[in-house]
């Protein structure tokens, strides 16, 4: 269930996006301002609104620290903000003056991408405050943007309908004609999902647009692979132009936002619609989830942001951790130790392991004492489960990190069958034979392949082997 628990008015035009970070939520306006909120109850910050743009803001985002604010507008600048007193760091003009529609941080916070009306893409590298890259797009406005997770390439979506994908130094690496009448919006989730056909690892990533369609895409952003994007399906509910679309932080559900004044919210492993809100009078122009909180938040041209709660033990249910058998556990992350607890039946924890940020290291190392005096769980039975089930996972954990050498160049994952290709490096037969039946190039050199046979490699296996048995003892 996703539950309307409060509406922020405070706008005096159309809300054109909003953006959080762990602690605030950022909007901004037609109406030329930007305002922030604390999550803890939702209260105007005291150095909100910002003001200094001279024409609408399109856009807000925060860095991942939380600790800088961006913001873009028709006046042809991005502007930086500090978030702890408001102050305004940075103005940077667009080459060409012309309205700046999207902007972005990189997930390290290296580069602010922004992006414009003519067509243009700018990174500005934010220590220096200074251009380091731009580049085009082939016809129409850039409407969308979003970086990869490890940051070394983004995707850019147009008025034109176009998707296309460039690496941090400004190269454009592929283009896809993805939407009729133009691309809305695009966000690219930061979990990896194993793709069947070939073992590798892909992100998932939305793109919505003026065909009233949500599309997910599977892509692959690898150096020695290149860049791939497959389509995947069409997510169809809507009755008009998509507007705004958004992964959960997890990566199990998208919300989309529509020009019919609804918001859906879709499973992402099966397409199956969660939820339909209606209750925005206008077009709902954004949308956005909390990172560290069951929360989303919706804006819309009735001048609005509505704040949503989200019932975690529903959407948790039959949840299963991603590759739990593949990521050691002091790995996990905070979403990670959430989906054990659903699948342990201790939803009703999540919220409280979110608010203490408890990851798979901390999960590891929680006692009887934490949990009462800490996490402040009174009732001893609940206690004493939640030690046993921790218990259990400690008796799983492998002390020491899977051995590079072990590990298959093209899936990352321990070998079980190795075989040595003619260039040299082993890989897990599958995956090297899934490669070569598409392409005859190393993997590891992108040098052509002289033959494509395939050798055991004997050593290496009962090498695993070993390691193996030492990590059951």
């Amino acid at each position: 269930m996703a539950t309307l628990i409060h509406t922020l008015a405070d706008h005096s035009d159309d809300v054109n996006y909003c953006a959080f970070s762990s602690s605030c939520l950022a909007t901004c306006s037609l109406d030329k301002t930007i305002r922030v909120y604390s999550l803890s109850n939702f209260a105007e910050l005291p150095y909100s609104p910002l003001e200094g743009h001279a024409y609408a803001v399109h856009c807000c985002c925060f860095s991942p620290s939380g600790l800088v604010l961006a913001s873009c507008s028709t006046d042809g600048t991005s502007a930086l903000w500090d978030t702890r007193d408001g102050r305004r760091l940075a103005v940077l003009e667009q080459p060409g003056a012309s309205p700046v529609r999207v902007c972005r941080f990189s997930p390290e916070a290296t580069y602010l991408l922004a992006g414009a009306a003519d067509g243009s893409v700018v990174l500005w590298n934010v220590q220096s405050m200074k251009l380091y890259r731009s580049g085009k797009v082939k016809g129409g406005s850039l409407m969308a943007c979003a970086f990869s997770p490890h940051g070394n390439f983004f995707v850019t979506g147009s008025s034109s309908g176009d998707l296309t994908i460039w690496d941090d130094k400004m190269r454009c690496l592929y283009n896809e004609k993805a939407h009729d009448l133009g691309v809305t919006c695009c966000d690219i989730s930061s979990h990896p999902v194993s793709d069947s056909e070939n073992g590798f690892k892909y992100f998932q990533m939305a793109s919505c647009g003026q065909d009233n369609h949500i599309k997910l895409w599977l892509i692959l952003f690898a150096d020695f692979l290149g860049v791939q994007l497959k389509y995947k399906c069409t997510l169809n509910g809507h009755s008009a132009p998509v507007l705004a679309c958004a992964f959960s932080c997890d990566g199990q559900m998208i919300v989309s936002g529509s020009v019919d004044k609804c918001v859906i919210i879709y499973e992402t492993s099966t397409g199956n619609t969660l939820h339909t809100l209606s209750q925005h009078t206008r077009y709902v122009t954004t949308c956005a989830f909390a990172p560290r909180s069951p929360l989303l938040a919706t804006g819309s041209m009735d001048k609005t942001v509505h704040i949503w709660q989200l019932d975690l033990k529903q959407h948790c249910a039959g949840r299963t951790v991603e590759n739990e058998s593949k990521v050691a556990i002091e790995d996990w992350s905070e979403d990670d130790v959430s989906a054990w607890l659903c699948a342990q039946d201790l939803a009703d924890f999540v919220e409280l392991f979110k608010i203490n940020n408890i990851d798979g290291k901390e999960l590891l190392n929680l006692t009887k004492e934490s949990l009462a005096n800490e996490l402040k769980i009174e009732s001893l039975g609940l206690r004493s489960k939640l030690l046993q089930k921790i218990e259990e996972l400690r008796m799983t954990t492998i002390s020491v990190s899977v051995p590079d050498e072990f590990l298959c160049p093209i899936t990352r994952e321990l070998m079980k069958d190795p075989v040595i290709a003619t260039d040299g490096y082993s890989y897990e037969r599958e995956a090297m034979e899934n490669w070569i039946s598409n392409r005859r190039s190393s993997p590891m050199t992108n040098l052509p392949l002289h033959s494509l046979m395939l050798t055991p490699n004997r050593t290496l296996k009962m090498a695993i082997s070993r390691w193996l048995e030492t990590q059951q003892k």
